[in-house]
């Protein structure tokens, strides 16, 4: 019995090769942007946020929860196909009709930059701003906020 070993990987380097991995990395990161989105909770936080705008308060904490639920669930679940599939075609995002493919928050927050010395200006001077934890939902602390 042959040992086909060598040949199988010779094939997969080159297929590797011949393919390349952008798209691929793409497709894998926003799969994974996708997945944290149930730590994340941007759609929950948006989807309340538009209830509240247009169907009032009452319509928020009913049916806009569900709906955030709904939302939340949703994406993570396109987050773990796009995971999944990342190194087969087609590396376009997926349900783009009903989602955003990138991730998204309420209309009254957008987070800004780190507050870290990896994007300071003035590392040595110790004075630079940004976003203390963007990580925790809801948090919107920053320092040397300039409007």
């Amino acid at each position: 019995m042959r040992n086909n070993l060598p040949l199988l990987a010779v094939v997969l380097i080159a297929g590797s090769f011949a393919t390349g991995c952008a798209k691929v990395e793409q497709k894998f990161g926003r799969g994974m942007n996708n997945v944290f989105e149930i730590v994340r909770g941007g759609e929950f936080r948006r989807t309340m946020e538009q209830s509240v705008i247009y169907d009032g308060p009452d319509g928020a904490y009913g049916p806009g929860f569900i709906t955030g639920v709904n939302r939340t669930l949703a994406r993570t679940g396109i987050g773990v196909y796009e995971v999944v599939t990342a190194p087969f075609p087609p590396y376009g995002p997926v349900a783009t009709d009903k989602f955003s493919p990138s991730p998204v928050y309420p209309d009254n927050y957008r987070p800004g930059i780190l507050a870290d010395s990896m994007f300071a200006t003035d590392t040595y001077t110790g004075f630079s701003g940004g976003d203390v934890a963007p990580m925790i939902p809801g948090s919107r602390f920053k320092i040397f906020d300039n409007p």
